[in-house]
């Protein structure tokens, strides 16, 4: 990791240089934060995931891949298509693309900004100074530290005070190298007052010969009763790791639906913070994890119930084969305060294979009377006896299996409120358990 303290006081000048000064400006304290994490760093989060030896993976890159020319419509083709959104945005190796769906080019200008961290910084400096790092600087670790400090780009969806946004926004986050390349993404998301939103992001990577991997921070925050829909869908290649932080903040009267589906990687790790800060507020936090080979996902969420009268719903599923790997960690934390809470947190997982392993781990906290908490977990294999039930009625063994798991799944992809994502998910999955899923 010593190496990267070098390239960062070797290339700061050239960072800096093609970013907004207020992006800079966050760079001094969190290089002095990842030299702080580094070392005493505690990896008891990530005890299935060695972070620190991925990052050594792939080389960073920062004026070459301002110089890649790549129009994503003609080289990306993703299995879900345009969701009548306003714009459809790309992200190539960490930096923002904008495209005006052609449905949408005569509407009038949008009452929210949708597009590039560095064009944010300079439309809406003081609202780029309010939020941006505020969560990650103050929650986050060695990978929120070290993202900052190398960022180029992101992309930020902000959404004024009362502003409701009816069709859902769409980003195709994709990395494209001819060698293995290391990239930071930043998502930034804020809702104001009564503000309310859908986004769904998809991480893709093309080229099939290099290793990828990439570190990512997302940063929500949601205002007194703004609701905000956040999807995310991971199909990326073999040769590829992913490692996230997202952080969230909520106010009175919030709502938060976000859902995470994993269905191809190399290594993924993501963690979740959560934290509800005023009454009222709502969280529900969905994972789905369909893997096989020898992929591997870790996935561990803290919600913190900071206040009185909110709700969460924690609810992950894993299926996995061959030699894949799952982890699921989950902690509620209910504060000394937050009497009249409601909290759930679910973990199940099948195996289908005797070769393929599960970690699972849920917790919960409880500081206060007056709660309504439940927390658990199962791992297991396919009912055998549903099986034999219906292979005894003419159904093949390969299709009894199938509709098993999908009945398994069924649930999560049920909390998805876009309708033409959800079909599109289904078929994907679909696709997946027949083995006929090559790409997106």
């Amino acid at each position: 990791m010593k190496r990267y303290i070098d390239l960062f006081r070797e290339k700061k000048i050239i960072i800096d240089r093609f970013c907004n000064p207020l992006l800079n400006f966050f760079r001094k304290k969190a290089f002095e934060n990842f030299q702080k994490f580094l070392f005493c760093y505690n990896s008891k989060d990530y005890n299935n995931t060695h972070i620190t030896a991925f990052l050594g993976i792939g080389k960073m890159e920062f004026e070459e891949l301002l110089k890649v020319k790549i129009d994503p419509h003609i080289v990306f083709c993703c299995g879900i298509p345009y969701l009548n959104s306003y714009i459809q945005h790309f992200v190539l190796n960490g930096y923002c693309l904008s495209y005006k769906i052609k449905k949408y080019e005569q509407k009038k200008s949008f009452n929210f900004f949708s597009g590039s961290l560095n064009k944010f910084a300079e439309q809406y400096p003081n609202v780029f100074l309010k939020y941006y790092n505020k969560q990650s600087d103050f929650k986050g670790d060695i990978l929120s530290a070290f993202n900052t400090m190398f960022i180029q780009d992101g992309y930020v969806l902000y959404i004024p005070k009362n502003v409701i946004v009816e069709d859902p926004i769409q980003l195709n986050s994709m990395i494209s190298w001819n060698v293995n390349l290391l990239v930071n993404k930043r998502i930034l998301i804020i809702l104001e007052e009564r503000a309310q939103a859908k986004l769904f992001v998809c991480d893709h990577t093309i080229n099939n010969e290099s290793f990828f991997s990439f570190v990512q921070v997302v940063e929500i925050y949601l205002e007194k009763q703004a609701v905000f829909d956040f999807y995310e869908l991971e199909k990326n290649t073999k040769k590829t790791i992913r490692l996230t932080q997202s952080f969230v903040s909520q106010m009175d009267g919030s709502k938060l639906t976000t859902s995470t589906i994993t269905l191809n990687n190399f290594i993924t790790q993501n963690k979740y913070i959560v934290d509800l800060n005023s009454e009222c507020a709502e969280s529900n936090i969905h994972g789905l994890t369909i893997i096989d080979e020898k992929q591997k996902i870790d996935n561990f969420v803290v919600i913190n119930h900071n206040a009185p009268k909110c709700s969460s719903n924690s609810i992950h599923k894993y299926v996995l084969d061959d030699e894949s790997v799952g982890s699921f960690s989950g902690k509620i934390t209910v504060a000394n305060n937050a009497c009249k809470t409601k909290a759930y947190q679910s973990n199940r997982n099948i195996l289908s294979s005797d070769t393929c392993q599960m970690y699972s781990n849920p917790q919960l906290e409880i500081n206060v009377d007056n709660v309504d908490c439940s927390h658990g977990a199962s791992t297991g294999y396919l009912d055998e006896l549903a099986l034999f039930y219906m292979r005894s009625r003419g159904i093949p063994n390969n299709d009894a299996n199938y509709l098993l798991k999908l009945a398994f799944i069924s649930d999560i992809l049920k909390e998805i409120k876009m309708k033409e994502l959800k079909n599109q998910l289904q078929l994907l999955v679909n696709k997946y358990f027949k083995k006929k899923l090559t790409k997106c």
